[in-house]
């Protein structure tokens, strides 16, 4: 019972949601406004506008106007013969007195036919309460007040009028009322027809009405005028039914004529509307079982219709609003309610989504493939076409298994699998590799992404391929090129330590060893500079190919970076001692190495690691093999070093010392000592080489054969070498200003010839010091100059131009002294002190100081002599030519103020010696 009545329920459920909710206001209000729209019809004619419009106030000029312009109006259409005349302008407030008075003789004259407008509006001083603005005494003495407010519905368009309203215990009709001139005395309202068309009213310029044309006069005759605003700017307009704005003067004139054409439209009552319904309600209840669901809808489609036809007879015929609006919800539910009853949604959506499918399916890159339960395919796109190559009519119909390569493949992959999936269809969409065959027979690479699901013919199987083979050899690619060098094809560093664990592993087990070379070419970097990289990149293509060579499959052969290489064999498979072979490995490369069009010789340095006792894991023995090879490049180039013990001991004090050596500069521990340079004929002091030292907070002083070679070939070469230069400079300048100048010597380290600009910051410490350049001097050993000699040059030039002596230190010790004596202009040279400890007894070092000597004095160089430690010595070099030396024999280097008491002090206030001059 409760199913038969279903229909009818909602149906008021609907009508109740709908009436409270107000939204049947919304659709009575359109369907009102579309009868209007269809029910047009013109003005009686009885009724005119005089407008203030646009082009009056461009004429007369910005609102408001003297009152004496709407007199002069007023005796205009009171000539004119009009009949009545009503102002919607606001008259409350006075002017000018004479224009008042003006306007007063006018409405006088024009004997009781002028309405004057009288409105209500909130009060200034209280928002809640209402003011009434009526025309001012002396303009209500002689004419009519009417009322012109209208109000405005929820939706903001005005569609009621009112008749008029008690004011203050008097009631006070209507301007539309008194302008017909009918009696209603009543506060009731009633609902404009907008059916009447707003150009049918006549409307005259305010501005020609007070030129005065007879022919526009003429217009005026007999008629009832409203004078008011239509310009935009005045904001005098109201919003109307059917999307309309309209002036509140025309507003008036549309009300004013629904009176007069007894067009004013009065809405039926509630009963009416209930009645309806209820007529509805039976007939559906009645008929609802006993009609087929296409009468049915034909039955209420008509109702409809003829609900709407009556309505808009009524409202044409005797002005009544019909509320039509619930009446037609009513029937649209009910016909909502037959589709929902006969209308097979559930089909209607499927059909749908199958439709959506097919059209994915077509435009899907992937190749879609879907079967039924035998596994029968029973749609094949175009992109299985464009992976298979079968077209559509081969593939329907056929097994979903003659896609695999090998068919007993395919039965486990599309019957066995997918029947498991069927059991749990929201499981399925896994994914499969499988080898697959195209219709020319090649086989590939595929993958599969199998899916279930329940259709409408059962369960449905649903197959997305893909073919692989480009990401499989892809795949290929990015795993040899993160296993392999891609240069030589050898093994990259990662590789070699995955194969260097799995080869310890096996030696752990076998007890045997493992031994690891760490091979790098010597010089490598000169070819890249001098030959380019590119051919570079050939030599080591030639050192790979020839260690593959050689190794073959005995072990494993690995570029770690650069132009390093790697060796890691079996110690068992070596045939000899580890040493035999990396001396066997370096004579592999006594060839020249075919590299393109040419040959080239490399000579190659070879650092060795043996397991266990050079490391237990892959990373120890590539560590400690590479410490090896370091070491036979700086101390053994072109031979091999097998890993030791001590070797990582004195790389360890090497880094504990740098690092004590990086707080000796943050707290300042270091100090300079001064080693006294002497005239060999009479021991006077001639100078003082500066000497760094470091005092150590535990150790005390620190022997500087130490600590120097780590500060010169690490990161603090320069922060300490610039500190020597200052604090030199201050002191030779503290000597000078005492009385006792002397010529201080400083060692440059090579990080400031090749860093920064060594001369402009001599210049500048010079400058802010206030020391004679004649006091410093530069002492250069040959490892400067080899790097970069024309920069080396250039800074020389400009130092000696600042007037700075520059001399060559440890002369004699390189190969290429002479020829620096040649290419640079120097002041002096040292003799090493290994040429004069053993002078008195080595004659052939007494023969290299007596060259040394003479050739300087060819030249034009001082000489000192280094390495001085007895009176015999000094006397020897005496008779050799030279003239100045240093050594313990005339003084130790000290601090500066020992220097100062024992060489200094007795020599106050003298000038520099020509020895000094001389020597500089």
């Amino acid at each position: 019972m409760l199913k038969h009545l279903r229909p009818h329920i909602l149906v008021l459920i609907a009508l109740v949601t709908v009436g409270l909710s107000g939204w049947h206001e919304v659709l009575r209000n359109g369907l009102d406004d579309l009868r209007l729209a269809w029910d047009q019809r013109q003005a009686s004619g009885e009724i005119a506008i005089v407008a203030i419009d646009a082009r009056s106030i461009t004429r007369i000029g910005a609102w408001p106007w003297p009152r004496t312009l709407h007199a002069e109006l007023l005796h205009q259409l009171v000539r004119a013969g009009a009949q009545d005349i009503a102002f919607d302008v606001d008259l409350s407030a006075p002017s000018n007195p004479l224009s008042d008075l003006a306007f007063s003789e006018a409405l006088r004259e024009a004997d009781g036919s002028v309405l004057l407008p009288t409105f209500k509006q909130p009060a200034a001083n209280d928002p809640t309460a209402l003011h009434i603005n009526r025309p001012l005494p002396q303009f209500e003495a002689n004419a009519w007040p009417v009322l012109v407010n209208v109000t405005v519905s929820p939706d903001g368009r005005v569609r009621r009028y009112r008749f008029g309203e008690k004011l203050d215990g008097n009631f006070v009709p209507s301007m539309a009322a008194a302008l017909t001139g009918q009696s209603f005395a009543s506060d009731s309202s009633f609902l404009i027809d907008f059916g009447i068309a707003p150009a049918s009213v006549l409307r005259v310029s305010y501005a020609d009405v007070i030129d005065g044309d007879p022919a526009t006069l003429a217009q005026f005759r007999g008629k009832k005028v409203i004078i008011g605003g239509t310009a935009l700017e005045l904001g005098d307009r109201f919003s109307v039914p059917n999307g309309k704005i309209v002036s509140g003067p025309l507003l008036q004139a549309l009300a004013a004529e629904s009176i007069l054409q007894g067009r004013t439209l009065r809405a039926t009552s509630s009963a009416v509307t209930l009645a309806g319904l209820a007529v509805i309600l039976t007939l559906m209840m009645l008929t609802w079982r006993r009609l087929a669901a296409g009468w049915r809808a034909l039955f209420l489609v008509g109702t409809a219709i003829s609900i709407e036809a009556v309505a808009l007879w009524l409202h044409v015929r005797y002005a009544l609003i019909v509320d039509s609006s619930l009446l037609q919800i009513a029937v649209v539910v009910y016909l909502a309610t037959i589709a929902l009853d006969e209308i097979d949604f559930r089909g209607l959506l499927r059909r749908v989504a199958e439709n959506r499918f097919q059209r994915i399916a077509m435009s899907l890159g992937d190749g879609l493939v879907c079967t039924d339960r035998d596994g029968l395919i029973t749609l094949w796109n175009p992109g299985a076409t464009a992976i298979f190559g079968y077209q559509p009519a081969e593939m329907v119909g056929q097994p979903l298994r003659m896609l695999c390569a090998d068919p007993a493949v395919g039965i486990e992959l599309f019957t066995t699998r997918d029947a498991a999936q069927a059991q749990t269809p929201a499981a399925s969409g896994s994914v499969v590799e499988f080898e697959a065959r195209r219709k020319d027979g090649e086989s590939f690479p595929a993958e599969a992404s199998v899916s279930a699901w329940h259709g409408p013919d059962g369960l449905q199987y649903g197959t997305i391929l893909r073919d692989i083979s480009v990401r499989k050899r892809e795949a290929e690619r990015i795993r040899y090129l993160a296993e392999h060098d891609a240069l030589t094809g050898l093994f990259n560093r990662i590789t070699l330590q995955a194969r260097i664990n799995a080869m310890l592993s096996a030696a752990d087990a076998r007890d045997r060893d493992i031994a690891l070379l760490v091979i790098g070419l010597d010089g490598f970097h000169q070819i890249n500079d001098t030959l380019g990289h590119a051919y570079g990149d050939l030599v080591l293509k030639g050192v790979a190919e020839r260690l593959t060579a050689e190794i073959g499959d005995t072990g494993i052969v690995a570029r770690l970076s650069g132009d390093e290489f790697a060796i890691a064999v079996p110690c068992a498979a070596v045939g000899g001692t580890v040493a035999e072979l990396a001396e066997h490995v370096a004579r592999l490369f006594d060839l020249p190495l075919q590299a393109g069009p040419r040959q080239h010789h490399v000579k190659v340095s070879i650092g060795v690691a043996v397991h266990p006792e050079g490391g237990r894991t892959a990373d120890e023995l590539l560590g400690n093999s590479h410490l090896a090879f370091c070491r036979a490049k700086s101390v053994r180039r072109g031979s091999h070093v097998i890993f030791e013990e001590t070797i990582r001991s004195e790389l360890e004090t090497r880094l504990t010392l740098e690092a004590e050596l990086a707080l000796a500069v943050e707290r300042n521990e270091f100090e300079l000592f001064y080693q006294p340079q002497v005239n060999l004929l009479d021991g006077r002091p001639i100078g003082a080489e500066a000497l760094i030292r470091w005092r150590h907070p535990t150790r005390g002083l620190v022997p500087p054969g130490v600590f120097i070679p780590v500060v010169n070939t690490s990161a603090l070469s320069e922060a300490v070498a610039g500190w020597v230069l200052v604090t030199a400079c201050r002191q030779a300048r503290q000597w000078e200003l005492a009385g006792t100048p002397v010529r201080v010597g400083i060692n440059l380290s090579p990080s400031q010839l090749h860093a920064g600009d060594l001369a402009a910051t001599v210049g500048k410490l010079l400058h802010e010091t206030g020391l004679s350049p004649a006091l410093l001097e530069l002492e250069v050993t040959e490892d400067i100059l080899l790097h970069d000699e024309p920069r080396a040059l250039d800074i020389f030039k400009r130092l000696k131009a600042l007037g700075i002596s520059i001399v060559f230190d440890d002369f004699g010790t390189g190969y290429a002294s002479l020829s620096y004596l040649k290419k640079f202009r120097l002041d002096g040279l040292k003799i090493d002190r290994s040429f004069v400890l053993d002078i008195l007894t080595d004659s052939d070092d007494a023969a290299i100081v007596g060259s040394t000597v003479s050739l300087s004095r060819q030249l034009g160089l001082a000489v000192i002599a280094e390495g001085i430690e007895n009176q015999a010595t000094a006397d020897l070099l005496l008779r050799l030519g030279c003239e100045h030396g240093q050594g313990y024999f005339f003084g130790k280097p000290m601090p500066a103020a020992d220097f100062e008491r024992q060489f200094l002090a007795k020599h106050v206030g003298e000038s520099p010696t020509e020895d000094q001059r001389g020597a500089a």
